[in-house]
Formats: structure tokens, C-alpha cells, sequence
């Protein structure tokens, strides 16, 4: 029985000892599993040869006989990132399930530096076969690895982020629970961004890609090598008509067809084959060269041309302009001479009163000027309105302020004509206008077209009218202060305070416009001239025409109208300065011109888009100088409205001529 029962006891003894000694070896020591080593255990069940390794995702795989576990996950992204910003090639059939994402990192650093993971992630792909958008990698067995693989260029850092499914085929491996870091959340946020970003296409995206292919489908027509390829050539003029039709007058995606896009791709293709028949660059380079020397050549023609037709147009009377007067005049003729005459003509010599000159033939600018200012004066009883136009335009003048009364103020129209004293015996500038050298100059068309300084062409310059300001004390010999105002500005203010300066002893006063270099003396006259050069500064400022307050007693007690005539018999062959009014101005009024206040006048409204809107609201007069009057279709939109505000459109006159803002 004793034997028997040691029997027993080595048996129990070996059955109970031997698999503890067994685990004992295989593990070394044993420590009793946390939570984070379970996946650890799970997976060290199964051992892993060198030999045979089969790449899961193309992550790079240890070759030790144990897996490690993953050190740190970055960040868990549902599949919901907007595959459209990927490069082409990288798109994957999107999986029926959710996808979590994540970057393993290794822990062993000198695995790290043999291989980057993503060298070798990049490399698979190369080496892999693209099949319907799905990728798949072979193992050394022959067998295929099925995964999604979404590489992300982030667009500040350039890092590539990779999104992998992992294969569960062995029911051991569990998938580790991750939660996402703040640099993760980071870098989600930058790459919304980046995807927000390139979906904003400009809207002409198409359009300049269309004007591309052109260019390129050209320089390859009048290349030696493609010319000799007859069918190459037909299906490039044909793709070229296409695209032109395509085009059209289009500035905007949206402007284009519908095949657009058929038409784009189309020429790639054609495009693709005349590079692949073209390989000298020199070729193109030099024909590309050319293209832009002609560009250039044309681009100059042009604005010569734009120049010269602006021009044009200044000098254009637009029809509606035209048929005003003539619908005036001949009411005017029909009316009694005792309808004929203004109310209170007594104010037209009282000193005390506010007294404007204004010397125009377009009656419907000059309406504009009075009833903007008189809209705006505090009482418009005390002001008086001086109008002198010509023979021409006399009647319909008087006809406009007859039917339209500008409220309680006063109104004078005269016929220049009636000036019996301006003659070409006293003014050196009306002799000057009847020569032949001036006629020459302004009709004869080989010198029209070879004379850089058109604008000097306009005709206004050849009316008297112009160069009436400069006889301001002969006109009103019983006035103190006068205003001068041009046809071309929009009275926005009160004036009367202009009355009230002290002029310090000048003449003049008028606002500066030194603020840019074209706008000093050298702009004006001809300081190559020693005349000019001797008793002038080519720096000095400027000041501006249009609105100006006259002291005409002190004109009278410096003689300043000897002084204009002066300066005009010296110029009689336009040597120190070209025509205009200006240039005499500046020169008459030198070191006589007291500067008002920038806020009184505000320029540029006629030829500069980019005047300051706070300029315009606190200016007390805006002036359209320049050739884009508001008048015509030419003047600058955003400009119209503070000229138009003051014409009543509905006035039976103006709606049987058609004239429309």
C-alpha cells in the first residue's frame, strides 16, 4: 500500500509541478497581465518569423519573434475627411464601415533609422498595382493584403498623416481603444482649413485655363516640327476652334457652356500630343518671345487708339445735349418780349450780395451748377448767378432759367457778343486763335495723330469763353469779390463763408493741388525755356481752376489782366506753354494765389476712380475735371449719382430730347 501511494504522489507531483516549470522557462518571469499588455499576450501566442513576414497595411514589421505594442496613437478620425483634396492615384474605394485612423510609431529606435515608415509606406505604393481605385500590395507568399490608404498633405507643415484598415482575420488581435490629443485636434483643424481653402476656386479658374491652352495650341501651329505633321496640325486648328467658340467674350466660369469641360480636356489631350512631337525648348522659348514682343507692340497701338477716342468723345456734344437748345431756342423765339426778361435784376451790381461767375454753352451743366449751389445756400435770395455763353446758345440759356427759376435767387445771361470791347485789338489770345498756325494746329490731321499732347486739341480751347476768366474786372466793374465757378462742378455746401477770407492782399484764392508731382509747375511749362526757367520754380504748387474767389480790387490795383496779356504776346508761338488756361493762370496769378482750405474743393472726378468717398461727403465743391464729364457715357459710375441728384430727368424738355441718367 505504501508503494502504491508514493506511486500516486509522483504522479500528482509531475502532473501539477511540470507545466510550472514548462511556463516558468518559456517566459523567463512571470508578472501578472495589466490592462495595456493584454493585446500584448493576446498576440505573443503566435509566433513570427523573419521569413515569414506578411506586412499588415505596409507599416513596417518587426522581425523579432514577439510584436510589440504600439507606443502612442496620435489621433482616431472617422472616414469622413473630404477625399477630393487627395492626389490623384490615392483615391480608394471608400470602405462600408468606419475607419479608425492612426500612426503607429515604433520603439525601437535603431529600427527608426533604417527604415522610415513612411519612405517605406510611399515605396509600397509605388510598388503596389492600382486596381479600380483600390490598392493592393503582394506579400512574399503571393497573397494580398486589401486596405484603405488616404495620404493628407497638410498644407502648413507638408507632413503626410496615413489612414490604414487593419485586417482582422485572426479573432486573437483586438483593436486598441484610442482617444485623439490636442495636437491631433490641431492638426484636424488645419487641414479643415486646408480643405475650405481649395475649395474656393477663383471664379474665372476655367477661363484663364482655356486662354492658357490657346497660347500653347498656337506656339505649337507655328512650330517647323509640328507644321509637318498634317494631322497633328487639323486636330490642333480644330481643338483651337473649340475652344475660341468655348470662350467667347466669357470672363467668368459661370458665362461658359456646359461642354466647357469637355472642350478643356479635349485640348489636354491634343496639347499632350504636340508635346510629346516637340522637344526643342529653345524653339518654343524663342517663338514664345515673340508673341510677347507683338503683344506688347499691339497693347501700345491700343492705348494710342483708347487715348485718341477718349478724346473724341470729350470734344462730342452726345445727341441729347444737342437737341436741347435747339427745343430751347425755339421756345424762346416763341415767347412775347415781355416774358423775356428775369425777376430782381437790381442785385446784379449790389456788392453786398454773393455774386458767382460761370461761363459756359452747355445749359445742362450750368443748371446743374445753380441749382446745386442755391439748393444748398442758407438764403438763396442774396445770391446772383452771372451767366455768359455764346451766340449760339444765348436763347436756349435764357429760355432753361426762365421756365426753371432757381428759388429766390438772381440770374444774368449774357451773349458774349455783346462784349464789344474783347476784341483781337485788345486780347492777344483772340488774335492768337484766328491765326494760321492755330488753325493748322488744330485742323489738319497728319499733325492730329503725330502730337502726343491730344488733350490740348480739345475745342473748348479755341472758345473765347475759356480765357473769359481772365477779364473778370471788365465783365463787373461795379463788383468787389466774385466767384468763379466751372460748368463741371456740383456745389455740395453753403458758399457764402468764401466771401468772408482774407485773401492777405492776393488776388486769387484757390485750393492747392500739389499733392502729386503732376500737379507742380514743371507739369505745365516748359522750364527748358529760359523765360520760364528764370522767374519760376518747377516745384511750386499747383492750385486748381473751378473754383476760385476773385478779389477784383485788388485785381484792378495790380494790374493783372496787363499782366495775362503780357505773358500771352510772349507765347505767341507756344513755346512756354502749350493752350489752355492754366498754364497763363498760373503764371498770371505767381506768388498772388492765397490757398484755401482742402475741404472747399475736391478734384479728380472726372478721370481718377480712386478719389477718397470721405473727400467727396466733406467737400463743399466736387469737380469732374477731366474728359469723363458726368454728362457722357464715358464718366465714371460710382461718380454719376452726386451730378445727376440735382437734374430732374422727368422735365418735359429733357424727356423729348431722351436725355436719361
Amino acid at each position: 500500500m505504501v508503494a502504491v501511494r508514493n506511486i500516486v504522489l509522483l504522479l500528482l507531483s509531475i502532473t501539477v509541478v511540470a507545466p510550472i516549470v514548462l511556463y516558468t522557462d518559456r517566459l523567463g518571469t512571470f508578472e501578472p497581465p495589466s490592462d495595456k499588455q493584454e493585446f500584448v499576450e493576446d498576440v505573443t501566442t503566435h509566433a513570427f518569423s523573419a521569413a515569414d513576414s506578411r506586412h499588415l497595411n505596409l507599416l513596417p514589421q518587426e522581425t523579432s519573434t514577439t510584436v510589440k505594442e504600439p507606443v502612442r496613437v496620435v489621433y482616431t478620425e472617422e472616414d469622413s475627411i473630404n477625399r477630393r483634396n487627395f492626389p490623384r492615384g490615392l483615391q480608394l474605394v471608400k470602405s462600408r464601415e468606419h475607419l479608425s485612423a492612426r500612426v503607429l510609431s515604433t520603439t525601437d529606435e535603431d529600427q527608426t533609422k533604417k527604415e522610415n515608415p513612411i519612405k517605406l509606406v510611399t515605396g509600397g505604393i509605388r510598388q503596389g498595382n492600382q486596381v479600380g481605385g483600390s490598392l493592393e500590395k503582394g506579400d512574399g507568399t503571393g497573397e494580398n493584403v486589401n486596405g484603405e490608404v488616404a495620404i493628407d498633405v497638410d498644407g502648413n507643415d507638408g507632413k503626410l498623416a496615413r489612414s490604414t484598415s487593419l485586417s482582422t482575420q485572426d479573432p486573437q488581435i483586438k483593436e486598441q481603444p484610442t482617444e485623439p490629443s490636442s495636437k491631433a485636434k490641431q492638426k484636424g483643424s488645419r487641414l479643415s482649413e486646408t480643405n475650405k481653402h481649395n475649395d474656393q476656386t477663383p471664379s474665372d479658374y476655367r477661363v484663364k485655363q482655356l486662354k492658357d491652352q490657346l497660347i500653347q495650341a498656337k506656339v505649337f501651329l507655328s512650330l517647323p516640327v509640328v507644321k509637318s505633321n498634317p494631322h497633328l496640325t487639323r486636330e490642333l486648328r480644330l481643338r483651337v476652334k473649340d475652344v475660341s467658340r468655348t470662350l467667347g467674350d466669357a470672363s467668368k466660369d459661370s458665362e461658359l457652356p456646359r461642354n466647357a469641360n469637355e472642350r478643356i480636356k479635349a485640348m489636354e489631350q491634343t496639347l499632350m500630343k504636340g508635346k510629346q512631337a516637340q522637344d526643342d525648348c529653345a524653339a518654343v522659348v524663342k517663338k514664345l518671345r515673340a508673341m510677347l514682343h507683338s503683344t506688347e507692340e499691339q497693347l501700345h497701338v491700343l492705348k494710342k487708339q483708347t487715348l485718341f477716342l477718349t478724346q473724341l468723345t470729350a470734344k462730342t456734344l452726345p445727341k441729347g445735349l444737342h437737341c436741347l437748345p435747339l427745343r430751347l431756342t425755339t421756345e424762346y423765339h416763341n415767347m412775347n418780349s415781355s416774358e423775356q426778361e428775369f425777376p430782381n435784376q437790381e442785385n446784379l451790381e449790389e456788392p453786398q450780395l454773393y455774386h458767382y461767375a460761370i461761363f459756359s454753352d452747355n445749359i445742362l451743366a450750368t443748371a446743374v451748377v445753380v441749382n446745386s449751389t442755391v439748393t444748398n445756400a442758407k438764403d438763396a435770395s442774396k445770391h446772383v448767378f452771372h451767366i455768359v455763353t455764346d451766340r449760339l446758345n444765348y436763347a436756349a440759356m435764357r429760355m432753361w432759367f426762365l421756365v426753371n427759376p432757381p428759388g429766390k435767387a438772381t440770374i444774368q445771361v449774357q451773349n458774349i457778343e455783346d462784349f464789344t470791347w474783347l476784341n483781337s485789338s485788345y486780347s492777344p489770345v483772340l488774335k492768337q486763335l484766328g491765326s494760321q498756325s492755330m488753325i493748322d494746329y488744330y485742323f489738319k490731321a497728319h499733325r492730329a495723330t503725330s502730337d502726343s499732347n491730344l488733350k490740348f486739341r480739345n475745342p473748348k480751347y479755341l472758345s473765347i469763353l475759356n480765357h473769359l476768366r481772365f477779364y473778370l474786372p471788365e465783365i463787373f466793374p461795379k463788383l468787389n469779390k466774385v466767384l468763379f465757378l466751372d460748368d463741371d462742378i456740383v456745389v455740395q455746401k453753403d458758399l457764402t463763408d468764401l466771401w468772408s477770407i482774407d485773401l492777405k492782399g492776393n488776388v486769387n484764392g484757390a485750393v492747392e493741388t500739389c499733392g502729386e508731382s503732376f500737379h507742380r509747375f514743371d507739369r505745365y511749362l516748359n522750364f527748358s525755356h529760359p523765360l520760364i526757367a528764370k522767374n519760376f520754380d518747377p516745384h511750386a504748387c499747383g492750385w486748381a481752376y473751378g473754383m476760385n474767389i476773385f478779389d477784383l480790387v485788388e485785381w484792378k490795383r495790380q494790374n493783372i489782366t496787363e499782366v495775362y496779356h503780357n505773358w500771352q504776346n510772349l507765347n505767341r508761338d507756344r513755346q512756354l506753354w502749350k493752350l489752355g488756361t492754366l498754364p497763363p493762370g498760373l503764371i498770371t496769378f505767381w506768388k498772388r494765389t492765397f490757398p484755401l482750405n482742402r475741404s472747399w474743393h475736391v478734384l479728380g472726378l472726372g478721370y481718377n476712380p480712386n478719389v477718397d468717398h470721405k473727400d467727396i461727403e466733406q467737400s463743399a465743391v466736387v469737380h469732374y475735371n477731366g474728359n469723363m464729364k458726368p454728362w457722357l457715357e464715358i464718366s465714371i459710375p460710382k461718380f454719376r449719382s452726386y451730378w445727376t441728384k440735382y437734374v430732374d430727368y422727368n422735365h418735359l424738355y429733357l424727356r423729348e430730347c431722351n436725355i436719361n441718367p
